[in-house]
């Protein structure tokens, strides 16, 4: 509701800690592989779609942390990397994975890792990683006959010009910001002044959410090298699950006080 996802056609995409990819639909309509949510909106009557990545923004705070340097100087520098960043691939799964995975055992990679990489490419691919584990929930939504017309970002992501641009060029359509990048909390206002009797229904609410100016449209380029590496990124988790899941049971077994069996 923050943003005005409320009927057919519109998305959000939020990178905060976790990242989310919100849909409303008509009537309600579950994934029957179960990889993606289906749930009722905020709208009387209304379901969604909803695809989580658990560690999105988290992943670059891991990053952060760990290089000590800030968010600011690390964007930068990814800023002057290409697209793909030089053959290199991060797969997301700090936290385990919700969607399209449920697997709580799949962890955190990267791949095609070389001598010639440093931070800005590994920054880079932080980002792009997070990003095609979005996408993964946009194409089970599209093979859900879902229509997607506009895509509105939020969340901390959404103040940041490579996050909006990564988001456009990955998923292939213009990404548009509302003028309050903080949706949820926009979002329970405006249920708020439902309750309350200020607005008459959800949608007189959600017609006062308002749209920036700026667009960030999608480079056709840059999507083309970003449709191969996400086939390259979708091919991983089946590759190396047996191998995350026996170093998960490794971990587990090191952390306890047990040999690992």
């Amino acid at each position: 509701m923050g943003v005005g996802v409320i009927e057919a056609g519109l998305l959000s995409s939020s990178v905060g800690t976790s990242g989310v990819l919100f849909a409303a639909s008509e009537g309600f309509t579950p994934d029957p592989s179960g990889h993606i949510h289906a749930f009722c909106h905020a709208v009387p009557g209304e379901y969604h779609l909803m695809g989580v990545t658990l560690s999105a923004g988290g992943s670059l705070q891991w990053w952060r942390d760990t290089t000590g340097a800030g968010y600011d100087e690390l964007v930068e520098a990814a800023s002057e990397i290409e697209p793909g960043a030089e053959g290199l691939i991060f797969l997301p799964y700090l936290s385990g994975e919700r969607t399209p995975h449920l697997d709580p055992r799949a962890r955190g990679a990267f791949f095609g890792l070389t001598a010639r990489h440093g931070v800005p490419h590994m920054t880079r691919a932080v980002m792009e990683g997070v990003v095609f584990s979005l996408k993964e929930s946009l194409e089970i939504m599209r093979r859900l006959d879902l229509p997607v017309e506009q895509m509105r970002v939020t969340g901390g992501g959404a103040r940041s010009a490579l996050w909006r641009e990564l988001q456009a060029d990955v998923y292939g359509v213009p990404i548009h910001r509302t003028t309050a990048d903080e949706g949820p909390a926009h979002g329970a206002a405006l249920l708020s002044g439902v309750a309350a009797g200020v607005y008459s229904d959800v949608a007189e609410a959600c017609s006062t959410v308002r749209l920036r100016e700026e667009i960030t449209e999608p480079d056709a380029h840059r999507t083309r090298i970003y449709e191969e590496h996400y086939e390259v990124y979708r091919s991983m988790y089946p590759a190396t699950r047996e191998a995350m899941h026996r170093l998960a049971e490794l971990a587990a077994g090191s952390t306890d006080g047990t040999e690992p069996g």
